[in-house]
């Protein structure tokens, strides 16, 4: 055995300790993460899917908590409030960024009082219109609702949710363009009114606008993405369609309480790059159109939290929106 062998065997074992203290950070007993809405949904599926991952590999089991009531409030709170110690974190959305905008007042600081540990992905939205729209391109929409301003209406899935605002976002930067807002208790109530024809147009997640577009019921006309997606390659971007720089995405993020220790963040941040780093677990949150972030930071994860915050609530402010 040469020199450098040996001293790379010095070099690991004095680095096994280090990394046996950061796996045993975290955690010390069954963990809970708190989804901040109703189990079942698009939210709590990939939490709990995340979740029998790590449990294959952490020290303790991690169960799934749904805390549901005045939209992300109450569950947010739990953990804003929750011990220190990463044992309760927090499994958000982009409706956390909306938080400043819609409420005035917060039994919590949407910034101060949470620590990012990882950032998990996107699902993008498609813009559909119904088949016999007149508009059969996004140029053409957006030409339609210029020439026409307060003419027509969109519907959402609910007021101040994520559907409702990437649409006031493409509004406001195609223009200004003037559209009045139908507002319905979630998706599976809105878009049948789309397929009559009553109300012509909807964002939604790309996840369930697929079955309407491949069954040919709705027509897509714009993805929310930089690029094009694979599963529905020949759906233009809203950059390809002439309105620049236009992303937007219901994502998702882990939070621990303001204050965790660092080596407790970097805990968490490791375990769910390795979860979301398995292929089973990348096809199953693939089918449901997310784009997969496997080599987060919690230092990323702030700085896209932070971008997230400064680009919506000057639409929320501007188009006067408030919480249901």
């Amino acid at each position: 055995m040469n020199r450098r062998h040996i001293l790379g065997m010095g070099a690991a074992a004095a680095l096994a300790p280090a990394a046996a203290r950061a796996q045993a950070a975290w955690p010390t007993s069954p963990g809970r993460i708190v989804v901040p809405f109703a189990a079942g949904g698009p939210t709590d599926i990939p939490a709990r899917l995340l979740a029998d991952e790590m449990s294959k590999f952490l020290p303790h089991r991690m169960v799934v908590e749904n805390r549901t009531g005045s939209g992300v409030v109450i569950g947010t709170d739990v953990v804003a409030k929750a011990p220190k110690d990463g044992q309760t974190i927090l499994y958000t959305t982009v409706g956390h960024a909306y938080l400043p905008g819609l409420f005035d007042r917060l039994p919590f600081d949407p910034v101060a009082d949470f620590t990012p540990c990882a950032f998990i992905g996107q699902i993008p939205q498609i813009l559909l219109v119904n088949r016999d729209f007149p508009a059969r391109t996004l140029p053409e929409l957006i030409t339609l609702l210029r020439n026409n301003p307060g003419k027509y209406d969109y519907a959402s899935s609910g007021n101040g949710g994520a559907v409702h605002l990437g649409t006031e976002l493409f509004l406001h930067m195609a223009g200004g363009l003037k559209v009045n807002h139908i507002s319905f208790r979630g998706s599976s109530a809105a878009v049948p009114e789309v397929l009559a024809g009553r109300v012509p147009m909807i964002f939604d997640v790309a996840a369930a606008a697929l079955p309407y577009m491949q069954r040919g019921e709705l027509r897509p006309l714009a993805i929310s993405t930089r690029t094009r997606m694979p599963y529905a390659p020949d759906v233009p971007t809203f950059i390809e369609g002439g309105v620049a720089d236009f992303e937007c995405y219901t994502w998702h993020m882990v939070m621990a309480p303001a204050g965790t220790p660092m080596p407790t963040v970097n805990a968490i941040n490791a375990a769910f790059n390795r979860a979301l780093a398995v292929p089973a677990v990348q096809e199953r949150l693939g089918q449901m159109t997310m784009n997969v972030t496997t080599n987060s930071t919690p230092e990323s994860a702030a700085r896209f939290l932070a971008s997230e915050m400064a680009k919506w609530t000057p639409v929320i402010r501007a188009a006067g929106i408030r919480p249901s």
